[in-house]
């Protein structure tokens, strides 16, 4: 109950809740968003980054329908 009252209390504090209502929370999501996204771009796990991954599927997949189109 404690912390729900905490968390309560924290988002009182942000603003714009007369004219934005619900949607004033919207920026903490788009830069949320906007971090993940860096994170996955410019962070390495392990040996590769996400995004090189990612890269690397699609030109397979590129290649495969280039393949399949010239049979």
């Amino acid at each position: 109950m404690l912390v729900s009252r905490r968390v309560r209390r924290l988002l009182q504090l942000v603003p714009g809740k007369q004219r934005l209502k619900k949607y004033r929370f919207l920026p903490f999501f788009f830069l949320l968003g906007e971090k993940k996204e860096w994170i996955m771009i410019n962070v390495r796990v392990g040996k590769k980054k996400i995004y090189d991954v990612y890269r690397r599927k699609r030109k397979k997949r590129q290649y495969e329908a280039r393949m399949e189109k010239r049979e």
